[in-house]
């Protein structure tokens, strides 16, 4: 059943959603200016060592959209058994399994439509799944993780929203997982600060995307970014800032 799934998630997504495929190197860059449609020739840099979730990662395929240019599931990834999935740690902050959630972008959201998706008021709002569904999820998600019932927690989008991440669908949850810990939780700052900066022209899309999929927790300094009491600056030009 698991060499199922397996199969499955290596699979193509004719469907629509650009699929995170992961590799062994990332580069993580301050440009503002680099697409999600040429992020396979990227040159790739290795990060500092601090996971022990996975290695470091890049995006090395994209699908892109489904011919009539509407993002698409297709319901290519459902959900793994019970059981499957091993919940990592980073800066003792939980991270997903790279084998169960490993992320997927809205082919909607790229560089040039920011300013009417993920850079508009409410946007996310109008993509974000009925609860109906993610209560669902949420609980075959804890299942295939191992967790036990009734642990606090909630259903991550593993690349937010906000970063133009995969809403998922029923059968398609590429890009969900069920992160324990406090309601709001740490991760929530930080997508919020790579959003400020990603709309302030300060990263690419793309930079702020890898860098959140690859380990949250370090995805502000992975992305190339430094928190200047209420702002964020790049820290290869630190009087280059944005509040945060």
């Amino acid at each position: 059943m698991y060499a199922r799934y397996e199969s499955a998630r290596t699979r193509p997504n004719t469907g629509g959603y650009r699929v995170l495929v992961l590799a062994a190197a990332v580069v993580v860059t301050a440009s503002a200016t680099t697409s999600c449609t040429n992020l396979a020739a990227t040159t790739t840099a290795p990060l500092p060592s601090t996971t022990t979730a996975a290695p470091p990662m890049t995006l090395t395929a994209v699908v892109g959209p489904s011919s009539t240019g509407a993002p698409q599931s297709g319901g290519a990834f459902p959900m793994p058994p019970s059981g499957a999935c091993h919940l990592g740690s980073v800066a003792g902050q939980p991270m997903p399994d790279e084998h169960c959630s490993p992320g997927s972008t809205n082919p909607a959201v790229t560089q040039d439509t920011m300013d009417e998706t993920i850079c508009k008021a409410g946007w996310t709002a109008t993509v974000r799944p009925p609860v109906a569904f993610t209560d669902a999820i949420k609980a075959q998600s804890a299942r295939a993780y191992s967790i036990s019932a009734g642990t606090v927690g909630e259903l991550d989008h593993k690349i937010a929203l906000e970063l133009g991440g995969d809403p998922g669908k029923a059968g398609d949850v590429v890009n969900l997982w069920f992160e324990p810990g406090p309601i709001p939780n740490p991760k929530d700052t930080v997508e919020r600060i790579l959003n400020h900066a990603t709309c302030g022209g300060l990263i690419s899309l793309v930079t702020a995307q890898i860098a959140i999929a690859h380990r949250w927790p370090t995805a502000i300094e992975d992305a190339g970014l430094t928190q200047v009491g209420h702002r964020v600056c790049l820290q290869a030009a630190p009087t280059r800032c944005v509040q945060r």
